[in-house]
């Protein structure tokens, strides 16, 4: 996928205002639309253009943009990162110009129904109408797994965007105390009462609905409640059995190795995932034989020792 430098479509500066996408865009959109130009490729110039003032008229859609920078050239092989809108206060509000279908992969990756968990990306849906009520805002926030198990209070600061006296996009800082609920799952939603956006006319402030993503653990994989952890162990372990340290969101326990266990066997350990009051989640482990390499004389001694002495086959059900 190509990233799409919306600046360099309409022609415009980084920081131009408000006003000046919105006169940028009408004058292009004049000159490209193919009821009055006909050459071959102004119905896609066309398309370019209404894409590029979609997100450049949208204050939000425009902070959200403007995250990754000038260092990105049209053109480049382009991804999202991982939890890029992180932090980011938005409405909600959705395609406001064009219909969905106009619009780039570019586009859809970052505004459209594919750029959010499950299907609903951050700047779907339908914009508010108006009322006395402040719209309910919506931001990605990213904890740890210990958040989650153990519960915890965080102070957050999110940006929310506006325009400036003079017209520019900008964000501002938006500080709040957060208590994370013991046993969040990656996905919930964490809804704080009057923390949306100001009421008009003495109506009540909006809702700021914070949705939970996991920041990527050294050793733990969520799934839902449950908590994934991939174990090595050593061939005697393995063969003999043993009851060995085990490392949990809690803290280490004593978690007993069956005899002839080999790799990839599963084991539960009972309420150690992200358990809450009504739900509870398991931690479990698949184990991994891992092979000693031997790096002495005495220890290749010891493996050609257990060939001899070891009526071993691993292939004998493959019939060799």
């Amino acid at each position: 996928m190509e990233f799409k430098d919306y600046y360099t479509t309409l022609g415009i500066e980084r920081d131009a205002t408000q006003d000046a996408v919105k006169q940028a865009y009408r004058k292009l959109a004049r000159k490209f639309h193919p009821d009055i130009n006909k050459e071959a490729d102004a119905e896609e110039r066309f398309k370019e253009i209404g894409e590029a003032y979609e997100v450049l008229q949208d204050t939000e859609k425009r902070a959200a943009y403007d995250k990754f920078g000038k260092n990105w050239k049209a053109g480049q092989d382009f991804n999202p990162p991982p939890d890029w809108d992180n932090g980011f206060e938005f409405t909600g509000g959705g395609y406001t110009e064009n219909d969905a279908s106009q619009f780039s992969d570019f586009f859809e990756s970052l505004f459209g129904a594919q750029g959010g968990p499950a299907g609903a990306g951050p700047f779907t849906g339908q914009r508010h109408q108006y009322s006395g009520k402040g719209q309910d805002l919506h931001a990605k926030v990213v904890i740890s797994l210990e958040d989650s198990y153990q519960g915890s209070k965080q102070t957050l600061t999110l940006q929310r965007p506006s325009l400036n006296e003079s017209g520019h996009v900008i964000t501002r800082p938006h500080t709040l105390q957060v208590s994370i609920p013991k046993g969040v799952t990656e996905g919930q939603q964490i809804r704080l009462t009057g923390q949306g956006a100001e009421g008009t006319y003495g109506g009540t402030n909006g809702d700021l609905f914070l949705e939970i993503a996991f920041r990527k653990h050294p050793h733990f994989t969520p799934d839902k409640r449950d908590i994934m952890l991939t174990l090595p162990i050593s061939p005697w372990e393995a063969a003999l059995g043993a009851t060995i340290p085990v490392p949990t969101l809690g803290g280490k326990v004593e978690l007993k190795i069956p005899a002839g266990s080999q790799t990839g066997k599963k084991l539960r350990l009972k309420g150690r995932g992200l358990s809450s009051q009504k739900h509870s989640g398991n931690q479990y482990i698949t184990l991994a034989i891992m092979v000693p390499v031997p790096a002495t004389k005495t220890d290749k001694e010891l493996f050609r020792n257990m060939e001899k002495s070891m009526n071993f086959n691993p292939r004998n059900t493959l019939g060799v």
